[in-house]
């Protein structure tokens, strides 16, 4: 790795710590610029994974007052994220990446939906609670969360992609709680689906070691940035950014 493709893989770890920390979907500027250096995908996608856990950490601890009054929410779901991270990973080197190039944009579209009607869905949802005597919202989201988290956890062991575009918008419409403090619980989450996935690879797979190093100090950089950026956005504008970042993924994603 010469130089500037070493500078190339730093700026991108500080560019998806940032944007992790935000909404998600980083990888989609670590991976291409490890691809680009030369790295094969299956090695540049363990490597992404194993860089990008300093930064998930760093934007959780960056997110940490939006973290209070949410233990017991964030173990419930961090038992999804744990299986569905380790799911996805051994997934990762079991399965041709074909086998989820099909769905994932058609995932990230219908997350997109979700997040820009969360407000209006939400509000019908507590109508039709209030009409039905059920007006107290389930603190947790029910089973529906549980198993919509568990399953883009699986996604996010797997490849990562806008998997915080995916939290965010099943957060949204099932828990009663702002957008700041859902991604607050976004960051965690994604924090433990990477690390176990990085664990998982460690013993089994390849990873180039200095492209790791210098991507988790990237991202740790960025995660900082990322949450005092981020913890600053009203609600619209967190929306639009989150819109604008998944449309991204999808176009890259297709191509």
């Amino acid at each position: 790795m010469s130089i500037w493709e070493a500078l190339a893989v730093f700026a991108a770890g500080i560019g998806a710590g940032t944007i992790n920390a935000i909404v998600g979907s980083g990888t989609l500027i670590t991976f291409p610029v490890l691809l680009a250096i030369g790295l094969p995908p299956i090695t540049a996608n363990v490597s992404n994974t194993l860089g990008l856990v300093p930064g998930s950490i760093s934007g959780a601890i960056g997110y940490r007052h939006e973290l209070a009054g949410q233990r017991e929410r964030i173990l419930r779901l961090g038992v999804c994220a744990v299986i569905g991270g380790l799911i996805g990973a051994i997934l990762l080197l079991a399965l041709p990446s074909d086998a989820f190039d099909a769905i994932v944009p058609v995932l990230v579209g219908l997350a997109l939906v979700l997040v820009v009607l969360q407000p209006r869905l939400s509000r019908a949802l507590q109508r039709r609670r209030e009409r039905n005597g059920t007006s107290t919202d389930d603190p947790d989201g029910g089973i529906a969360l549980l198993v919509g988290m568990a399953a883009a956890s699986v996604y996010g062991g797997y490849f990562g992609a806008a998997q915080g575009v995916l939290y965010l918008s099943l957060m949204g419409l099932l828990l009663n709680e702002s957008l700041q403090r859902i991604n607050a619980v976004k960051n965690v989450l994604a924090t433990v689906v990477n690390g176990v996935a990085a664990i998982f690879f460690l013993f089994v797979a390849d990873f180039d070691w200095i492209a790791v190093l210098l991507i988790a100090v990237g991202s740790a950089l960025g995660g900082q940035l990322g949450a005092k950026v981020g913890r600053k956005l009203p609600p619209t504008v967190m929306r639009g950014v989150i819109v604008a970042v998944g449309v991204v993924a999808i176009v890259q994603l297709l191509t």
